[in-house]
């Protein structure tokens, strides 16, 4: 078998349909994220957009642009819509009462729309050289009021440069600063009141769950106070600059352990300044990924939550049965009502939610139907990650399990793809259909690197080879054989503790790991 360079996936059995399941670096078991999309030229420009703060209603969205018609270097503006279901009108500039001639950005609207927090740079009347400022009105038909400085307890001769971020009760505010006693060139930073009434209390820094030895930056709360997202870089992730989540069981407990979100959100370019919309279905960023009208764009991917308890690609009656064992109980797996990140208790509203989902295939990050009739490309309807015949296979259109097959001679015929998912990254699952082979031969390989599913050399049954390095840690393998000339329905699932396979629906082995690393994870 030839061996192609580069970091690829290899699909290389009978004839199979095949499915990439999305669950590296989620935060939690309950959610994980769509397919990004440009929010289109409306919003974003040949310039420069970054930023999205959206009122809690999700009728205006402020952003920050140098585009032309501005007052300074970067200014301001506002976007609205009359509903969420309508698209958004163009943004327009909130004037020289709240833009000057310099720097306006990097800000956040508080949850009734009625206090606008934003940086500005040496504007007359500030602390340092970049403070935050804060703008209000009396309704949100009322138009923006002149800013105050939020003085020298928030403030200092450090800068404030990189985003800021207000809890739904108005009562903390968090921030980026460099200021003294941080963990690296950029922390996060938070600061409390006891009323809306109150004066900001001195800065108190998250420690070292959440901010690195990199820059972190561009924080967002969600509504409900127990999600924080961020971006951090560069590097020590997909990207020079990566969003990343610390999440918390209720609001007195401390931060926990940053996780990178992990594709389809991050990818190679710089991705950042997350925004999470008040409802927690919609992830807003900026990033400067292909496909983008500008140097920075502005980007949406929808907040999923994670109704395929056991990871097989499709919400079933397993799925049910795995809620119903954690009925009244507070088991973050399974909560997810209401979407997409639960409230502590399963109960009716997770079962709503899961019924929503009921039957259908999500999650994908990749998908080949493989129900081409010609030609060399196995498409992606997942994705983007097109697949590409080696060898001479044959497309079988009317011969398939699920309308349509490719065919492969078992010695060098295969499909090659993009590296769609890093094993070492966090959760995945991976399933196909197949059908004849023998045994020895694979299913799916990483180039230069493991065969992720293939039929045991001995007998033909299903078997990894993901494993540790160390020379204690075996293949997993089952007793399930999968070349007797029939179709079955094979997997592989990497829960972050587990190695477990399917067959057909049914859990066929299953072993017990510490938990992986990027380094400790091996692929040969």
């Amino acid at each position: 078998m030839k061996w192609l360079n580069g970091y690829r996936i290899r699909l290389v059995l009978f004839g199979f349909v095949a499915a990439v399941v999305l669950g590296g670096g989620r935060a939690k078991a309950d959610f994980t994220f769509g397919r990004p999309t440009n929010l289109g030229p409306n919003i974003n420009s040949s310039s420069w957009t970054n930023l999205c703060w959206m009122t809690a209603d999700g009728l205006e969205m402020y952003i920050a642009s140098n585009r032309p018609g501005g007052y300074g270097s970067l200014d301001l503006y506002v976007a609205t819509r009359e509903s969420t279901d309508d698209d958004w009108g163009p943004p327009v500039n909130l004037g020289p009462t709240v833009n000057t001639p310099g720097f306006e950005g990097h800000g956040c609207i508080s949850a009734d729309g009625l206090e606008l927090y934003f940086l500005s740079v040496n504007r007359p009347g500030g602390s340092g050289s970049n403070d935050l400022w804060v703008t209000t009105r009396a309704t949100k038909a009322d138009k923006w009021g002149i800013p105050v400085n939020l003085g020298p307890t928030v403030n200092s001769s450090s800068q404030v440069p990189h985003g800021a971020t207000i809890s739904s009760d108005g009562l903390s505010l968090y921030f980026a600063s460099n200021r003294a006693g941080g963990s690296g060139s950029w922390d996060l930073w938070v600061t409390t009141r006891a009323t809306l009434s109150d004066p900001w209390g001195p800065p108190v820094n998250l420690g070292s769950t959440v901010n690195s030895s990199n820059a972190d930056i561009y924080p967002s709360i969600s509504s409900d106070g127990l999600l924080l997202f961020f971006d951090s870089g560069p590097a020590g992730g997909f990207g020079d600059y990566d969003l990343w989540v610390s999440t918390r069981k209720t609001t007195d407990d401390q931060w926990g352990t940053a996780v990178n979100l992990g594709p389809p959100v991050n990818t190679s370019a710089d991705d950042g300044a997350p925004n999470v919309s008040a409802d927690g279905r919609t992830l807003y960023f900026s990033s400067n990924r292909p496909g983008s009208y500008g140097s920075w764009d502005l980007w949406q991917a929808p907040i999923i939550p994670i109704v395929d308890f056991n990871g097989d690609g499709k919400v079933d009656i397993q799925d049910l049965l795995r809620l119903i064992e954690s009925w009244g109980k507070d088991d973050p797996s399974v909560d997810i009502g209401p979407m997409p990140w639960g409230d502590g208790k399963v109960d009716e509203k997770d079962l709503e939610v899961l019924m929503s989902y009921w039957g259908q295939e999500i999650g994908l990050l990749a998908y080949w139907k493989l129900d081409e009739a010609e030609g060399g490309i196995a498409a992606d309807s997942a994705g983007v990650n097109d697949g590409t015949l080696v060898g001479d296979p044959l497309w079988q259109p009317a011969g398939g399990k699920l309308g349509g097959a490719l065919q492969l001679d078992g010695i060098d015929d295969y499909v090659t793809t993009p590296f769609v998912v890093d094993p070492a990254k966090g959760p995945f699952s991976i399933f196909a259909w197949v059908k004849g082979g023998a045994p020895g031969q694979v299913i799916v390989s990483q180039v230069n690197g493991a065969n992720w599913l293939m039929a045991s050399a001995s007998d033909g049954a299903l078997m990894t080879e993901l494993k540790y390095p160390s020379r204690k840690v075996k293949p997993l393998a089952s007793q399930a054989v999968i070349t007797d000339g029939n179709w079955h329905r094979v997997g592989f699932v990497w829960d972050g503790s587990h190695r477990i396979l399917y067959v057909d629906g049914m859990e066929v082995a299953k072993d017990t790991q510490r938990r992986m690393s990027r380094s400790q994870l091996e692929v040969r």
